[in-house]
C-alpha cells in the first residue's frame, strides 16, 4: 500500500493499528524498511514487521487502540519527507491481565515517494516521558 501523501500516514496508521489489521500496517512500509517497535525490538524489512507486530498484538497490544494528537511533517527534499504523530494508546494489558492505563507515544517516520505513492522506509514508535 502507498499513500497519495505524506500526511495520510497518521489516519491510516492509527485505523490499521487499532484495528489490528496487520497486512495493511506492514504494507506502509517499503519492503526493506526498518522499524523500532514500542517494545523496543528492531524489525527489518516488512515481512519482519508484520510478524513483529503480530507477535507484540498477541499479548500487551491485544486491546491497544490509538488516539491521534499533535502531527507534524516535514518536507526533507522532493520526494522524502518526515512525519511525527503523537499517539495516546489505551487498552495495554499488564502481564496481569489488568489495564495498564493510558499512554503516550510519538511515531516518527521517514517516508520516499515511489511511483505509487508514499511510503515508510524507517520508522521509530517511542513511548513518551
Amino acid at each position: 500500500m502507498t499513500l497519495p501523501a505524506p500526511d495520510a500516514l497518521t489516519r491510516v496508521f492509527a485505523n490499521a493499528f487499532s484495528a489490528h489489521d496487520l497486512p495493511a500496517l506492514a504494507a506502509l512500509f517499503a519492503e526493506d524498511a526498518d522499524f523500532l517497535t514500542l517494545t523496543g525490538v528492531w524489525a527489518e524489512g516488512r515481512k519482519d514487521i508484520e510478524a513483529t507486530l503480530r507477535a507484540e498484538m498477541a499479548g500487551a497490544f491485544a486491546r491497544v487502540k490509538l488516539v491521534t494528537g499533535r502531527t507534524k511533517t516535514r518536507p526533507v527534499f522532493p520526494g522524502v519527507a518526515q512525519v511525527m504523530q503523537r499517539f495516546v494508546l489505551s487498552g495495554i494489558i499488564n502481564p496481569d491481565g489488568t489495564d495498564a492505563g493510558r499512554v503516550g507515544a510519538v511515531l516518527s517516520a521517514l517516508l520516499t515517494r515511489t511511483e505509487g505513492g508514499w511510503q515508510i522506509v524507517s520508522a521509530q514508535f517511542t513511548a513518551e516521558g
